[in-house]
């Protein structure tokens, strides 16, 4: 069984951070993953252009950044992986979305199966739709399409 944590640093937890909780289980579970423990950070543009500089050398902000662990643990009665963290801009998120044309929750949605992907390995060389990290996360959004997190009616 999979578990996601969700927390928030520099604004309030989203009203609607379970709904991201469940939408993470859903694509753990159709990219046929299991025992894992997802750590979503949400945040202001403030916390993620620290981050950004410290691991990325890159002194701005940015929409998600991915924290890969990698490690296996085991408690009494299974083996655990533990993944790693994605820390998400809901500042940036939102000017995404406006910018793109995009519905914020589509966005959000794009944004965590993309964590999600490269804490499982995956990674593109750039943003070319035929990059096959792209491909997954877009047929993934698809598929889950109507997994909505934010009951925003389409606002972008």
């Amino acid at each position: 069984m999979n578990n996601v944590t969700i927390n928030a640093e520099g604004l309030p937890l989203p009203e609607w951070s379970s709904e991201a909780c469940m939408f993470a289980l859903d694509v753990l579970d159709e990219i046929k993953r299991d025992n894992w423990e997802l750590s979503i950070l949400f945040c202001n543009d403030k916390k993620i252009t620290e981050l950004n500089k410290q691991y990325r050398s890159k002194n701005e902000p940015t929409d998600i950044l991915s924290f890969s662990l990698g490690e296996t643990v085991e408690n009494d009665r299974e083996k655990i992986y533990l993944p790693g963290d994605i820390v998400i801009s809901l500042e940036t998120l939102s000017e995404n979305s406006k910018y793109f044309n995009t519905p914020k929750d589509e966005e959000l949605r794009r944004l965590i199966i993309h964590g999600i992907l490269h804490l499982d390995g995956m990674d593109h060389k750039s943003l070319d739709a035929d990059e096959p990290m792209l491909e997954l996360q877009e047929k993934l959004l698809e598929k889950l399409k109507n997994k909505m997190i934010i009951s925003d009616g389409g606002e972008k």
